[in-house]
């Protein structure tokens, strides 16, 4: 019998592996497997927070032909950064999946799902943007709008960029993460601006009011929601998803109840029976965007195939 004591990995060496890791691929086959019913996700399991606004995720489970299942858990408190702290922090427990002996304690404090949300990011581009985009919008300067747009430079030549930022510190912030790179940055406070002109946008808040309407909306233009991960949040005025050609989501059962496909079916504008998801688009690319000016929006809620992935692939890493 293996008593072996779980292997505890430090962010540190995670940082590590994941440079040297195919996540991109590794998290695009989680979604197939999905899509396919390869996988056992149960529901969200979350905690909310008022004083100070904060979110606790739980999110678990395997793939039914694989070798591991994950438990996650990941926080977004918004203050934190007021107190010199990251506002994503969390942890992934990975098991043995015949036996439930744990096998690795990964203590990223948010990183693996800042990460994981970016690649997802990145592949709904690569299948549903436009071939050619002259700008990229980032909605959000925080860590996942950062990390947005770094993951967006393995699936798009576009270097120019429109960031909006709630105020100028935190654009400068922004500017001064890329400083040296070859991105051409331009700051703005203007959402209108932002999305008239941007033909990819990307969209990080965690907002409850939506921040873009639809007549902003131009035809070829591909958007991928993030932050819009529990039931009372929203980041598009509802009637976008109706304009939209091609409407795509991560995991179906959780736009039940949480999402941009949840808010637009409830205001009435969305047909949920048009809506696929991710892993489908992935196998099949015709389900995709096929003319360049359609509208197409991808909806983004986190599923933890996403997790399984990207803990499966830096614990074999710490361990080879």
């Amino acid at each position: 019998m293996n008593n072996e004591a779980p292997k505890i990995i430090q962010l540190p060496e995670i940082k590590a592996i994941l440079r040297g890791a195919n996540i991109f691929e590794d998290i695009e086959n989680g979604f197939v497997a999905y899509s396919r019913n390869e996988a056992v996700i149960p529901p969200v399991g979350e905690m909310l927070f008022e004083e100070p606004p904060g979110e606790m995720h739980l999110k678990y489970g395997y793939l039914k032909s694989g070798e591991y299942a994950v438990v996650k858990i990941a926080s977004g408190f918004y203050n934190n950064p007021q107190l010199g702290l990251n506002s994503s922090q969390g942890m992934m427990l990975l098991f043995d999946q015949k036996t439930g002996v744990v096998k690795g304690i990964l203590l990223d404090h948010g990183y693996l799902t800042d990460i994981r949300t970016a690649v997802a990011g990145a592949i709904a581009a690569k299948y549903m943007a436009p071939r050619k985009v002259s700008c990229i919008g980032i909605v959000g300067s925080g860590i996942q709008g950062k990390f947005q747009l770094e993951y967006l430079r393995s699936v798009t030549k576009c270097r120019k960029v429109i960031v909006h930022a709630r105020s100028a510190e935190k654009g400068q912030a922004y500017l001064d993460y890329f400083k040296g790179s070859d991105w051409k940055i331009e700051v703005t406070n203007d959402l209108e601006y932002l999305a008239r002109n941007s033909r990819l946008i990307v969209t990080t808040t965690p907002t409850k009011e939506p921040l873009l309407q639809a007549d902003w909306i131009q035809a070829g233009t591909h958007i991928t929601a993030m932050g819009s991960d529990t039931m009372e949040k929203i980041e598009l005025a509802p009637n976008i998803l109706g304009k939209a050609d091609i409407v795509a989501v991560d995991s179906l059962s959780q736009s039940e109840s949480r999402g941009e496909v949840y808010q637009s079916v409830q205001a009435g504008t969305l047909n949920r029976k048009a809506v696929f998801e991710l892993g489908k688009v992935i196998a099949d690319p015709e389900l995709g965007r096929q003319k360049d000016d359609q509208i197409t929006v991808a909806d983004l809620t986190g599923v933890a195939v996403q997790d399984l992935m990207i803990a499966k692939a830096v614990f074999e890493g710490a361990s080879s």
